[in-house]
């Protein structure tokens, strides 16, 4: 009997022991140094298959068989979400379930800059590891038909931003995502405009945005540049904007534009054609699209270079060919 009540206190004891180590173990942090340790659950993992992926990952010092009593103990395995996470430092096992159950997924970030081209933004999505490339094999029009059916060209219907998605998240998320932040702004900027201003559509102002955009980098600047060309589209003047001209030739440009540029005719020569070019040059900033929709009130019809990143402003030609002789021909 004394055998009986010492065996049974010692199984309570080692009972309590083992518990406790358990506990200790479901709080003390799996990795405290390094890198992130990547790992993805599949779909329809449950918790035993959940802790042998994450053990399997390089460096993940996981026991899956205590993950797999964690789970069952806290939560239902069937709650775990499948997808792709990061096993960071300082990260203990219970804490590392609450993602899993959360589905915090390893994040990724992709930047769109102001000013680039649709095809620059192809490249970089194609580029970007972290996504999951459904779209590589459309073309831009097979592209458009899956986001906006209503536009047949993608130029500058893209919100140049910082985008933050789950880790294998789809580029066709990104693109629908871009473009529906930049046709949210361009409806802002459009319903605040000036009825006075020459433009039919919002799609026209994007045009002049993008305009703007490959006009100047000057934030201060971009008002006057979209209020000089809404004054020559008032007076039906030759936009004669440097920026198109370029679009418009393509590949076949090299990095500086000759004489012949000008006089050659493509749709988006603004020397050879009026009014706005067909589509956007560029993926037009928050600022562009403000400009163009709300551009300085402004007598200038013309404006050069000064050669440090600023421009010169003139009402008529005769000040506007002293200006190009001052700052671009270095004659006074």
């Amino acid at each position: 009997m004394v055998f009986i009540k010492k065996f049974i206190i010692g199984m309570i004891i080692a009972s309590l022991a083992a518990g406790g180590a358990f506990v200790c173990w479901a709080n003390y942090p799996l990795i405290t140094q390094g890198p992130p340790i990547p790992f993805t659950i599949l779909p329809g993992s449950g918790a035993s298959a959940a802790g042998q992926q994450i053990a399997a990952a390089a460096g993940a010092p996981l026991q899956p068989l205590l993950f797999n009593l964690l789970v069952r103990a806290t939560v239902s395995s069937s709650r775990i979400k499948a997808g792709s996470y990061e096993l960071k430092p300082g990260t203990t096992p219970l804490r590392l379930l609450d993602q899993l159950v959360r589905g915090e997924f390893a994040q990724e970030t992709l930047t769109i800059i102001e000013g680039w081209t649709f095809r620059q933004m192809r490249q970089a999505m194609e580029l970007h590891q972290g996504l999951k490339h459904d779209t590589t094999d459309l073309t831009d029009q097979a592209l458009m038909a899956l986001i906006a059916p209503e536009f047949k060209k993608p130029e500058g219907l893209f919100f140049p931003d910082t985008y933050l998605f789950a880790k294998g998240s789809s580029d066709l998320q990104i693109y629908r995502q871009a473009h529906a932040m930049l046709m949210s702004h361009l409806a802002q900027q459009w319903d605040k405009r000036d009825p006075v201003l020459p433009y039919e559509t919002p799609y026209q102002a994007l045009i002049m945005a993008s305009i703007v955009e490959k006009e100047t980098g000057q934030a201060s600047e971009r008002g006057l540049i979209a209020g000089v060309f809404v004054n020559r589209l008032k007076v039906r003047m030759l936009l004669q904007t440097d920026p198109s001209v370029i679009y418009g030739m393509g590949d076949s440009y090299e990095g500086k534009i000759r004489k012949r540029d000008l006089e050659t005719d493509t749709p988006y020569n603004t020397y050879t054609r009026s009014g706005l070019p067909p589509t956007p040059i560029a993926l037009p900033g928050l600022q562009s699209l403000t400009a163009a929709l709300a551009p300085a009130q402004t007598s200038s019809l013309y404006f050069v270079s000064r050669g440090n990143g600023t421009s010169q402003f003139s009402d008529n030609l005769p000040d506007h060919n002293r200006a190009v002789n001052q700052y671009q021909r270095s004659t006074p």
